[in-house]
């Protein structure tokens, strides 16, 4: 497929059949400048189907890899196709596409390799979830702020907008499992810019999140030893300018 923009709206989706459809209408309707790619994780529903009807590019994986390998193949493709930005946006209605607007302008201004939309930056920003998890993302914040000497609120936001730097970057090295705490202290240890904007986000419009209740209390503690495990790892340099290394390894 020729690219029609060199923008690039990247939607990872897994059995999300019930809000795919109208997550494609909406950023089409907002951002008519973007591409769309939805990543179907190896659904087991009609997910790459609706995707397909609704005038989005489809790129199906085999089988499910999980929240960081289906943006990791998202970050392949805009790569490979030679887009200047790449947005992430969740296809279960949480983030606002209108928003994308933000987080662009932001890059603009502040010269950016990434944005980050955060849920809770300015104080009239609230954002409904349960305590284990505001909690979990506070605990995040709040050492990722100390390590990146850079005050971070919404590490665990996936409605982020990647340049050119920061495409290069994550196609050759992503995280896999919960890839957006970890990726933020890649991005420290790289040289690459970062800030945060605050957006509205809302409750998902349907499906179920992959992180029950149940699970929150795993995924915090796996999350705080890759980061800290991240921190003792050594990685070569992304200067000004240059393309990203060629990795080995994948994750943090």
């Amino acid at each position: 497929m020729a690219n029609r923009s060199t923008h690039l709206a990247v939607i990872p989706a897994y059995n999300e059949s019930a809000t795919i459809g109208r997550v494609i209408e909406r950023v089409g309707r907002e951002r008519p400048d973007f591409d769309v790619l939805v990543v179907d994780d190896g659904s087991t529903d009609d997910t790459g189907a609706i995707a397909h009807r609704a005038g989005a590019e489809v790129l199906r994986l085999p089988f499910n890899l999980g929240i960081g390998g289906a943006v990791q193949a998202g970050f392949v493709y805009a790569l490979e196709h030679d887009y200047r930005c790449m947005a992430q946006v969740d296809a279960d209605g949480q983030h606002d596409p209108a928003e994308l607007a933000t987080l662009m302008r932001a890059m603009d201004e502040h010269e950016t390799d990434v944005v980050c939309g955060s849920r809770f930056l300015s104080s009239d920003m609230s954002y409904p979830a349960p305590i284990s998890r505001r909690t979990g993302i506070h605990i995040f914040a709040f050492l990722l702020s100390l390590f990146v000497r850079q005050r971070i609120t919404d590490p665990t936001s996936g409605f982020r907008l990647y340049g050119r730097r920061g495409i290069e970057l994550f196609a050759r090295d992503y995280p896999h499992d919960y890839p957006e705490v970890e990726a933020i202290l890649m991005l420290h240890h790289h040289r690459l810019r970062m800030c945060e904007v605050p957006v509205q986000m809302f409750e998902r419009d349907g499906g179920a999140s992959s992180i029950t209740s149940g699970k929150s209390a795993y995924y915090m503690v796996k999350v705080l030893l890759a980061l800290f495990v991240g921190l003792a790892r050594r990685r070569p340099v992304v200067e000004a300018g240059e393309s990203a290394p060629v990795f080995a390894s994948h994750g943090i």
